[in-house]
């Protein structure tokens, strides 16, 4: 050989051996042998077989011998290969191939393990997947890996479907190694105790495994003592393994249930449990599931000292969680750490010691099941000769988890009639039909001849899951039926059960032919599984039905039990309470928070700014700040102002509290608890734009800081859970040893930088907000200066306060097809949730799109008014559409919200109705995608999106478009424009204003206020009130164009009016409102003496008033009234509440000039009017006035709330809610007290706290005497409080006297008919 070929060949061996050397791992065997080539002749066995040579011996996979492979008498779906490996052994791959020059092959097939060739189990590839794929020609060998390696000595295999053109034709390959095992069998009274000999070396880590075999639904699996009398106990109760915790020597008590896992386990099958102790929680697991359980802080050094498998063997006497329970079935490769217990007691070590006939073999007990699968199932019997005796006797055992179906029916042929056991609503009930007689229902217990209908009822809950045992038993006039141990459903009845020969017993269902007349069936077919038939005390051979040798069947699957746990482990999330029937799953969601198939998505919004853009105003609202996350919902209060939309998170102590001296300690300390959770406040503040908290200390020779270089004498705790010390204050920078008078360097000391550290004999106080997000929430507080004498001081720490979303306005603008934003691969396997809102012109395009190498998911825009949602996980792919009947590319913001899960997939477009689309039953159900995911596109860059993708948020995560849009060409970060959609939420003559991020309702137009101008503002007037709001006098040289929208100029003629206002009084007569100008016209609404409502008019000087009456009464009932009138030259229409409008017409003219002012209250210049009107004009008015506008004048919004505008108020005016016509809203509003919102103090600067609130961490100092100190408070009150009223009555009046008349800029609507140029009072035209 040359010796390059040499050089070649090495290197190939070399690189040869590598690989075979790293198949391994970790230097385990390959598992991956053929183990079917040579097996002898008797491990083959099929259901049926063509001819000699297609028996299934043949059927080994690229072999020839024979007819070159199996082939079945009868191609359907009853037939089955089974192949016996000799021993348990661990299975990892199996391979197919058709039969050898033919047209045979499988396309599909299920495969079934067992230990024992009996009580079969199917294997799935995914839960709701049982099948595999086949052949698609009779030569290519097709090989599954299973995901996770079966432990069986038998294999069957079950065709599901085949070549069309051919039949059922198979040859065959299992793959995998040997298995050793260490097994004990455990009779129900036996045991086995490991206990150490020497103290245990505590261990972080230490943990318990085993696998297990049983038939019986309920035993003590393992039971661990340690340290400090602590226990842990596994117990099988009802299938389930329920681990629980016991303390104490004596404990009485089961103990505490820490979790309940897996479900089915008394199936006869093996199952891994694992148990593991770390150091702050356990994990167990079962099977594939594993649940993590935090425990008790004294078990975290916990060592287990004795170890008890089967039963509980206690050194104390604390009580078994499951008396005179002990472990029945088998266990194998039992491991306490690096120990095997079975491999330790075999060999007799005194560590290990057995209790009672524990055998190391494992002798499976044979239970021949079957299984009723859909309506067309059933099992027909053939009756028994001794029969003719009278005696009929019928057992069975029953597991479902269906409420309804028939379990058993036969007629009686001599009495022409029928029985049904049957189960209706988790309750057993027998029927017997006699034709020919009345319909009666028979109770148990008692009986009458006479009646030829029986109904009889026993059991409750009997859909459970669990094995239930029912035995019915009829000889001469006495009937029984016995349901598990309960044998108290008696009755007697003069039907005898007389069954013949001829007499066929159906099970489950009857046969679907028509014209069948031997078996009827009116109830719902059962579902479920059976074993233990007898009849007549006789065992059914399951084995022979199944072999068409006894009865008949359809639709059955024998020596198996198929049922399924659909709810273990549950698909239902955030609590959702899972139910199930036979074929599916429902998750009841109530009081969850949550939506959807499976509780997944979440029905709050996730911000106070995403429910101010529904429209929604100030209150409690549940905020869920991560969607479909794992963070629950919380209750939270949303200011909505004009700008804002505040989120308001409370503490436990929000007042202003003073600090109590305490002589046991020198601090004071306090700590804050929030209403909301550690994650809620921290998603929270993430999310937010800008988050504040107020924090205020009051001092009187009490000090904060001292000095930048010395110790802080108090200190406060904020940031994420646990938190840090800060020691800046309120208004000043993080880190800067500071109070807010240092950063602006007027504190009253210049040596200090906080107006405490002056340490004064006198009241000074330290405020402001803390607005670094990195530093909130404040958790804590700490006061040190508090115990000299002379030191006062009290604190403040406000609610958390947030506000602005910056997930919600997230936004990107696609401005060509070709460009997109690429983000990393979407895991939604199982459920997966896809919100976001758009704006376009566009009549196409995908919004988002994701792939994987046969899987994908989308979502596009398909026509101008329908969106698609499509996605494929295996099944062929499915498509959700919904068609809405507006278009959709009116550039305005419109929602999608698509959601797929296990059970079906849902399309929501806006607030049209949903669209949804089941899942197959039987597929698959994992969505796999790999590569990246595309959002405004598509990796192919065709049908782009173009326009806005906004607030992005795939299972509850938010994706940053703006950050990624910055560095994509072709799409650019933000989207302006929103008035468009959100205009509308304005009212009221609100004006919408574009914001970066939204909107706000500007209100300067409108009488009301509020974030969307939806609030009346309403005061309460006394007799001596008096609102005057003055216009300019005519003719003023100088007319200021800048002005407020409050004023207009006075020497305007107006042709019309638009007065709108809602007023409550009982006063008779009453002025409601007075408009006079300087030529001696006005205008004047009143509430006449016969409690009428009366509009006049004198537009002219020389003229008679005109006087219009409304013929609505009963005005003045103190109940709110709301009245509008308008006029639009000589007609004038009034319209009351929701009475018909009423038409007037004005006789003296139709000019209002030179208008001077419009007064609410009393009128104090009443010299001008005439006797009548200035005698009620005197009197004043008393009751409430609410939204008041004349034109675009708001008096009443202009007194209360722009003290600049040209307004005089005389006499008392509050604003209250006395305008509201429905009882007050408690979430309508939110007051937050600031310090400066306290009313008068005792001296300059001291605090008004809550005498309430005591704090019980108080430090040090002596208690000091306030009683003298409250005489004098009282006293400075009042006589601070009457001279700030006088001085301010008098300040308003001088200065508004003389104030300046200002012009209203014009508003968008409509135009009155003015004679001059000024158009800033609006009418209808």
């Amino acid at each position: 050989m040359p010796m390059g070929s040499k050089i070649l060949a090495g290197i190939t061996a070399l690189v040869a051996s590598l690989l075979l050397g790293s198949c391994g791992t970790g230097g385990e065997e390959v598992c991956d042998s053929p183990l079917v080539a040579n097996l002898p002749q008797s491990s083959f066995r099929s259901s049926s077989q063509l001819t000699s040579s297609h028996g299934p011996v043949f059927a080994k996979v690229n072999r020839r011998e024979g007819a070159g492979g199996w082939s079945t008498l009868v191609s359907d779906r009853y037939q089955w290969l089974e192949v016996d490996l000799g021993r348990r052994t661990q299975i990892a791959a199996v391979a197919t191939q058709g039969r050898y020059g033919s047209s045979d092959w499988l396309t599909a097939y299920l495969l079934m393990f067992s230990d024992t060739g009996h009580n079969w189990r199917q294997h799935r590839q995914e839960e709701s997947l049982g099948a595999f794929p086949g052949n698609s020609n009779a030569d290519t060998v097709v090989q599954y890996k299973l995901k996770q390696p079966v432990i069986a000595r038998y294999l069957r295999l079950i065709p599901l479907d085949w070549n069309p053109t051919g039949r059922i034709g198979l040859r065959l390959e299992i793959y995998g190694c040997r298995y050793t095992s260490d097994v004990a069998n455990f009779d129900g009274s036996s045991s086995l105790v490991y206990r150490r000999s020497v103290r245990p070396i505590w261990k972080a880590m230490e943990f318990v495994s085993l696998k297990f075999t049983t038939l019986k639904n309920s035993g003590t699996l393992l039971h661990a003592e340690g340290n400090r009398d602590h226990s842990l106990t596994l117990v099988l109760e009802k299938g389930r393994l329920l681990l629980y915790h016991q303390q104490g020597v004596s404990s009485s008590s089961r103990g505490q249930l820490l979790v309940s896992v897996g479900s089915l386990l008394d199936d006869q099958h093996w199952h891994h449990v694992k148990l593991e102790r770390l150091s702050s929680h356990l994990n167990l697991t079962v099977d594939k599931n594993t649940h993590q359980v935090h425990i008790p802080a004294e078990l975290s050094h916990w060592d287990i000292h004795q170890l008890s498998l089967g039963a509980v063997h206690s050194h104390g006497l604390q009580k078994p969680i499951l008396s005179n329970r002990n472990f029945h079935g088998c266990m194998e490769n039992l491991l306490y750490n690096d120990l095997n217990l079975i491999h330790l007691a075999k060999r007799n070590n005194h560590q290990a010691s057995v209790v009672g006939n524990v055998t190391f073999s494992c002798a499976e007990q044979v239970s021949v099941a079957v299984t009723f699968t859909d309506s067309q199932s059933f099992l027909q019997l053939p009756g028994l000769t001794s029969w003719s005796s009278g005696v009929v006797s019928v057992a069975l055992q029953f597991r479902t988890w269906n409420k309804a179906g028939l379990l058993l029916t036969f007629d009686l042929l001599q009495q022409e009639g029928t029985v049904w056991l049957y189960l209706s609503e988790g309750r057993l009930r027998l029927q017997i039909n006699k034709a020919g007689r009345a319909r009666l229902e028979l109770s148990a217990g008692w009986s009458k001849q006479d009646f030829a209908e029986l109904h009889l009822q026993r059991g409750s809950g009997l859909n459970d899951g669990q094995w239930h045992y029912v035995e019915l038993n009829s000889r001469q006039d006495h009937l029984s039926i016995t349901v598990d141990t309960d044998e108290g459903a008696t009755a007697h009845t003069s039907i005898p059960l007389l069954l013949t020969t001829d007499s066929q017993l159906f099970f489950g269902g009857c046969p679907v032919q028509e014209s069948s007349q031997e078996c009827k069936n009116p109830f719902k077919v059962f579902q479920g599984c059976m074993r233990f038939l007898t009849v007549d005390n006789q065992a059914v051979d399951l084995i022979k039905v199944q072999q068409r040798l006894l009865g008949n069947y359809s639709h059955l699957q024998i020596d198996m039990c198929g049922i399924i746990d659909r709810c273990s482990p549950s698909h239902c999330e955030h609590g959702g309470r899972c139910t199930q029937s036979w074929s599916t799953f429902h998750c009841n969601c109530s009081n969850s928070g949550y939506r959807g198939a499976t509780c997944h998505s979440s029905r709050y919004e996730k911000s106070c700014e995403a429910y101010k853009h529904k429209g929604n105003t100030s209150g409690h609202y549940h905020i869920d700040v991560d969607g479909s996350g794992p963070i629950k919902p919380q209750l939270i209060y949303c200011n909505m102002t004009e700008d804002m939309a505040w989120m308001v998170i409370q503490h436990n102590n929000t007042e202003l509290t003073r600090v109590h001296l305490s002589p046991e300690r020198n601090q004071h300390s306090a700590h804050f608890d929030y209403a909301s959770e550690e994650e809620q406040l921290a998603a929270i503040i993430s999310q937010s734009e800008h988050c504040e908290q107020e924090l205020s200390y009051h001092c009187r020779k009490s000090r904060i800081l001292n000095t930048p270089e010395g110790a802080p004498f108090a200190w406060w705790v904020g940031g994420p859970d646990p938190g840090e010390i800060q020691t800046y204050w309120g208004g000043a920078l993080p880190g800067s040893r500071q109070c807010a008078c240092g950063l602006q360097d007027n504190c009253l000391d210049s040596n200090h930088y906080c107006n405490c550290d002056a340490d004064y004999d006198q009241w000074a106080d330290d405020s402001g907000l803390l607005s670094h997000k990195g530093s909130l929430p404040v958790r804590s507080l700490v006061l040190g200066d508090i115990q000299r004498a002379g030191s006062e001081s009290a604190y403040r720490v406000g609610p958390l306060r947030c506000h602005g979303d910056k997930n919600f306005w997230n936004a990107a603008f696609f401005d060509k097809e070709t460009s997109y934003l690429h983000f990393p691969t979407f895991h939604g396997e199982l459920n997966a949730d896809i919100a976001f809102l758009f704006k376009t012109k566009s009549s196409s395009g995908v919004f988002l799109e994701n792939l994987g190498i046969k899987d994908f998911i989308r979502i596009e825009l398909s026509f101008a008014s329908e969106v698609v949602f499509s996605f494929d996980v295996g099944n062929g792919p499915l498509e959700v559409r919904v068609k809405t009947s507006i278009q959709l590319n009116d550039n305005r913001w419109h929602s999608i919200r698509a959601e797929r899960n296990v059970k079906e997939a849902s399309l929501r477009v806006d607030e049209f109705p949903a669209a949804t689309q089941e899942a197959p039953a039987d597929g698959h159900s994992h969505l796999q995608l790999n590569s990246q995911l595309f959002i405004g596109g598509t990796a192919s860059r065709q049908r782009g999106f173009l326009g806005c993708i906004r607030s992005l948020q795939l299972n509850g995560v938010t994706l940053d478009l703006e950050e990624r849009a910055k560095i994509t060409p072709g799409v650019r970060p933000g989207c302006p424009g929103h008035c468009s959609s959100y205009g509308s939420l304005c009212q009221n003559q609100g004006r919408c204003v574009e914001r970066v991020n939204g909107f706000s309702c500007n209100c300067d137009q409108s009488a009301n206020t509020g974030a969307f101008c939806h609030k009346e503002v309403s005061a309460s007037f006394k007799s001596s009130t008096s609102v005057a709001y003055n216009f300019k006098e005519p003719y003023e040289p100088n007319r200021n164009s800048s002005t407020l929208p409050f004023s207009i100029y006075s020497d305007m003629t107006l042709r019309g009016e638009n007065i709108s206002l809602s007023f409550r009084t009982s006063q008779c007569p009453a002025l409601l409102l007075y408009v006079n100008s300087f030529y001696r016209e006005y205008l004047a609404l009143l509430i006449n003496k016969h409690d009428e409502l009366e509009l006049r008019y004198k537009l002219h000087s020389s003229r008679d008033v005109d006087v219009m009456g409304s013929r609505v009464t009963n005005l003045a009932d103190g109940r709110l009234h709301k009245v509008i009138i308008r006029r639009l030259a000589d007609t004038v229409s009034v319209q009351i509440d929701q009475n018909t409008r009423e038409d007037f017409s004005l006789t003296s003219d139709v000019e209002f000039n030179g208008i001077k002012s419009l007064i609410l209250g009393r009128v104090q210049d009443s010299a001008e009017l005439d006797a009548e009107l200035a005698s009620l004009a005197s009197l004043g008015f008393t009751g409430c006035l609410s939204g008041v506008c004349f034109n675009s004048i708001s008096p009443l919004k202009a007194a209360l709330l722009h003290p600049d505008s040209p307004v005089i108020v005389s006499g008392p005016l509050a604003q209250s809610s006395c305008g509201s016509s429905s009882p007050a809203n408690p979430y309508a509003t939110e007051t937050t007290h600031s310090l400066s919102d306290q009313p008068g103090s005792v001296d300059p600067g001291q605090p008004l706290v809550n005498a309430i609130r005591r704090d019980s961490a108080l430090i040090g100092g002596n208690a000091i005497d306030f009683s003298r100190r409250v005489i004098a408070v009282v006293i400075f009150v009042t006589v601070s409080a009457l001279a700030i009223m006088a001085r301010f009555i008098c300040s308003r009046k001088e200065t508004y006297r003389n104030q300046e008349v200002k012009v209203a800029q014009p508003e968008d609507g409509h135009e009155l008919p003015f004679s001059s140029q000024a158009d800033s009072l609006n009418a209808p035209s």
